[in-house]
């Protein structure tokens, strides 16, 4: 997807610093990082001008001034895998604690609905995270639908594979021959 063109993924557990784990210098007070919580309850629309991406501070409290804390980003860090996964690369980075941490409010339910289970009912993807977070921080909001788009045609396809009898014929080929380690379920087959 064009609007990912920057990204670069960085696969292991654990660097020493930003500038290790991107390859180049780099200031990890500049960057942000989405953070694996929710934001505290206690006016997030009014805190935060009901923004899709919202600057929290270390005790899950959204900061004041939402404009300035989000203004000047590096870039942003995304921790993907599953949710322990997630919570491990969380723990052996310390440096990340460094970031300015980022949540997701969104305004929609995962893509993946019944074939995965969430943490929260406001849990995404990554890839519904990376487009949500990119189309608030970039006033672009087609980048949430692009990315968001693309996993729902793939959800579908799997859907549709499932009940047909026919995983093979699933675009999600990776879900479809390992739904495990994808965190997909298969649906349930229909007996006749």
């Amino acid at each position: 997807m064009r609007q990912f063109h920057n990204a670069r993924l960085r696969v292991g557990l654990s660097w020493p610093n930003l500038s290790a784990a991107l390859g180049r210098d780099a200031d990890a007070r500049r960057w942000g990082v989405l953070y694996l919580g929710s934001v505290q309850p206690g006016g997030v629309a009014a805190s935060a001008g009901r923004r899709a991406v919202i600057a929290v501070d270390r005790k899950g409290a959204p900061l004041p001034d939402q404009d300035m804390a989000l203004a000047g980003l590096d870039g942003l860090i995304l921790l993907d895998g599953s949710w322990s996964q997630a919570k491990a690369l969380w723990w052996r980075n310390p440096w990340l604690l460094k970031s300015r941490r980022l949540v997701l409010d969104p305004r929609f339910r995962s893509a993946y609905g019944r074939y995965r289970r969430e943490p929260r009912p406001d849990a995404v993807s990554t890839l519904e995270a990376a487009g949500l977070a990119l189309a608030d921080l970039e006033r672009r909001p087609e980048f949430a639908e692009a990315a968001v788009g693309v996993l729902r045609l793939l959800v579908q396809n799997y859907a549709a594979a499932g009940e047909s009898g026919s995983p093979d014929s699933a675009m999600l080929s990776t879900a479809a021959a390992a739904p495990r380690r994808s965190g997909l379920k298969r649906p349930r087959q229909r007996r006749r």
